[in-house]
């Protein structure tokens, strides 16, 4: 039988990062074995689901990615794939329960399922096989007075009538899975196969919750400026260690070595630290037109536009290694970008701390002025003419060059500022240095 698994968010609010992880542990499943990765929207609590919560939960999967081969937007042969549309299959389900006797209604027309009062073993492949002793429990109510069902039911109707092989979801659902494992045994049908995965804890060892750092992937991720393969590659490391050299892997390569059985028992907690290293490697990897298109939208909320997007990308290109986050890319490149930046306060007191810094920026104007070529190569035969006559080393010049350029401390090579934004912006920097700072 081919292997068929799903995600069934309920939408009451972002993708959270556990979420994100039990689609993509089902993704991988499915792509592993040839098989079939449903999405199915369990939006049958009216007071707390909501439409934009469902398109916030499809955004962020897409984001990252994952792609499913029946559900929202893509169809299937078992839909509706949202739950608020099938009350028609649960009445019939129902039906079956009342004519085997397995259900009763109470006076205030609650419906209840009959349980089985035996002991139910659920078959595990993370946890292994995890006995429940017969319950004392009071009968469950599977449908209430207002004729709406409760999540139990749905979740066994439809992973019935979905055709679900396996369950892959949070370990905080194995406490209710001998309900579930009932209501199969009731409807004459066999329980899908069971894995039930850690949860993901905060880095204090508490149980991470949607306020929590890192726990939304709208804000924590796609906002802050992580890139899809990273968080990916990341989350797939909380609660599993592939078999692998090295933590950094792609796609194609997770999938090759995904395994339900390897899946950790013990909880996994969230790092952070990790995350960002995951993200950064990711993103020095990129060339400089991938990595300029995903950084233009960070940019642009900057109020930061270009003319030339070669030597924009090349600006953005040139602090690739300094950088963990696309949204720190502006604080880093905005001078490239605009000729009224501030001066760092640090860079007006080394600037004015001594007097014959004036001089020294404008011998090296003069020199860069007469530069033959403007190239990398030819501002630093300009630095190392004025260092000559000034009787000082050329890296004495450079951070002073740097502070004139960019009014910051930091950045990327000094030669490297100056050749992409040009002669004339150069000697024009240095200029209003001289102007504002040093007069």
């Amino acid at each position: 039988m081919s292997v068929r698994v799903r995600f069934a968010p309920s939408p009451t609010g972002d993708l959270h990062v556990g979420g994100a992880r039990t689609a993509l542990f089902n993704w991988l499943m499915a792509r592993k074995l040839g098989g079939t990765f449903i999405l199915r929207v369990e939006d049958t609590d009216g007071a707390r689901n909501t439409a934009e919560a469902s398109a916030g939960i499809i955004k962020g999967l897409r984001w990252l990615g994952l792609d499913w081969d029946e559900g929202p937007e893509v169809g299937g042969g078992c839909g509706p794939y949202f739950q608020s549309q099938r009350k028609a299959i649960y009445d019939a389900y129902l039906s079956k329960l009342k004519a085997s006797g397995r259900v009763y209604t109470e006076e205030n027309g609650a419906v209840r399922f009959k349980f089985s009062r035996t002991a139910i073993t659920v078959h595990d492949l993370v946890c292994g096989d995890v006995v429940f002793a017969a319950t004392e429990e009071p009968d469950m109510t599977v449908r209430r007075p207002d004729g709406s069902y409760i999540f139990h039911f749905v979740n066994v109707v439809d992973d019935i009538e979905m055709g679900m092989t396996h369950v892959i979801r949070g370990e905080d659902h194995l406490s209710n899975t001998w309900k579930h494992v009932d209501l199969f045994h009731a409807f004459g049908v066999t329980p899908p196969t069971y894995a039930h995965i850690p949860l993901i804890l905060n880095p204090d060892g508490s149980k991470m919750s949607k306020r929590d750092e890192g726990s939304a992937i709208e804000h924590s991720y796609m906002n802050a400026g992580y890139l899809a393969d990273a968080v990916f590659n990341y989350l797939c490391m909380l609660g599993w260690t592939p078999k692998a050299e090295n933590e950094k892997l792609s796609r194609s390569e997770l999938v090759a070595l995904f395994d339900p059985l390897a899946i950790h028992k013990s909880n996994a907690k969230f790092d952070l630290k990790k995350s960002l290293w995951f993200n950064a490697q990711y993103l020095r990897e990129l060339s400089a037109d991938e990595l300029f298109k995903h950084a233009m939208p960070f940019l642009k909320a900057k109020s930061l536009s270009w003319s030339d997007e070669a030597i924009a990308a090349a600006a953005v290109y040139s602090v690739r290694e300094k950088v963990s986050l696309l949204s720190e890319l502006p604080d880093w490149v905005h001078y490239f970008f605009r000729e009224d930046y501030s001066f760092e306060a640090d860079v007006i007191t080394k600037l004015k701390g001594k007097p014959e810094n004036a001089t020294l920026l404008g011998v090296v104007a003069t020199h860069l002025s007469a530069a033959n070529e403007w190239s990398e190569q030819g501002v630093l035969d300009g630095v190392e003419a004025a260092a000559k006559e000034l009787n000082i080393k050329p890296g004495a010049m450079m951070p002073l060059l740097r502070f004139a350029l960019s009014g910051q401390s930091r950045g990327p090579g000094v030669t490297t500022i100056a050749h992409l934004i040009g002669r004339d912006a150069t000697l024009g920097r240095i200029a209003r240095t001289l102007r504002e700072v040093l007069t």
